[in-house]
């Protein structure tokens, strides 16, 4: 038997991937039987040698093959060889954490031939679901209003917002979860971390800009969430800016609306910055903004782009 396993929600085909080893060892219990393959590591032919070989607890074999998509020999090899690893008593899982290749022959012998299942990212009401089955796993409590924030800033990435989720309940010990909590655990620390690539581009070091959103981009921070926090911080310097320039620093706090604390920080910056530099960088984000959700530029490209061009 062969299962495909697929798709860019790694967090629940991995969970699905866990969900048949356990299923599996229940009943086979010396485990001796899981196999574990890479196809980057090993060609087919070591693959096939394994399956022909006979346990000394005659049980049934469970091979988790990754990679494969990877490797074009492998992907030909094994699609002659199909039908036979599909009649025999084993069970063989293939399994990718990611998008792959549809247009492949290989692919397409596996939506022939495999059990299939295709994780693909959660979103609308799918989402919202997930995120509640997690809080009530916890005992937590959340508003509707709190969740929607926690989604906006998170996206659907399943192992940052199952983290997040984890570390509020925990923080919240049953108390209801509102949208204050959001903002004071997750926003806050987003949006420093934020300031910290504008003053890197303050300082006009790129690279160093490129290091912090990449980090952002890796732990699953949401593409459009970085790129208002970042229009968010340029508003902030505009403001502040224009302000700066006909009143006293003590009343910028006032005249602007902004916390004492966040003036602090935005003022030193201005002067970075000319009032046209500025403006010109907002539009910029606007622009892009616009591009990504018209489907006109790939979203991570679009903020290289922007860092590029500051």
């Amino acid at each position: 038997m062969i299962i495909f396993i697929y798709g860019q929600d790694s967090y629940r085909s991995k969970s699905k991937l866990e969900e048949i080893i356990l299923g599996y060892k229940k009943i086979h219990k010396s485990g001796l039987s899981l196999i574990h393959f890479d196809a980057r590591e090993k060609g087919f032919n070591t693959l096939s040698s394994c399956l022909k070989s006979n346990s000394i607890f005659d049980d049934k074999k469970l091979v988790i093959l990754k990679n494969v998509f990877s490797d074009k020999k492998f992907q030909e090899d094994f699609v002659e060889e199909v039908k036979k690893i599909n009649d025999a008593k084993d069970i063989i899982v293939v399994y990718e954490s990611d998008k792959v290749d549809e247009r492949t022959k290989f692919f397409k012998t596996l939506k022939k031939e495999a059990k299939c299942q295709e994780f693909d990212n959660l979103a609308g009401a799918q989402l919202k679901k997930w995120a509640s089955q997690e809080f009530e796993k916890y005992g937590a409590k959340i508003d509707s209003q709190a969740q929607d924030m926690l989604l906006s800033y998170i996206g659907s990435n399943l192992w940052q917002l199952g983290n997040e989720i984890k570390k509020i309940a925990y923080f919240k010990k049953g108390q209801l979860i509102k949208g204050e909590d959001i903002e004071l655990q997750i926003k806050s620390k987003i949006e420093n971390d934020i300031f910290k690539t504008i003053e890197a581009l303050a300082a006009k070091d790129k690279k160093q800009s490129l290091i912090y959103l990449h980090k952002h981009l890796e732990s699953g921070d949401n593409v459009l969430y970085i790129l208002s926090m970042v229009a968010y911080q340029f508003k902030n310097l505009l403001i502040v800016k224009e302000l700066a320039d006909k009143n006293p620093y003590n009343t910028l706090a006032k005249k602007s609306g902004l916390h004492p604390f966040v003036v602090q920080k935005t003022f030193y910056l201005c002067n970075k910055f000319s009032m046209d530099q500025l403006k010109k960088i907002y539009q910029k984000i606007f622009q892009i903004d616009s591009d990504i959700k018209m489907g006109r530029i790939d979203p991570e490209l679009a903020l290289e782009l922007l860092i590029a061009q500051i």
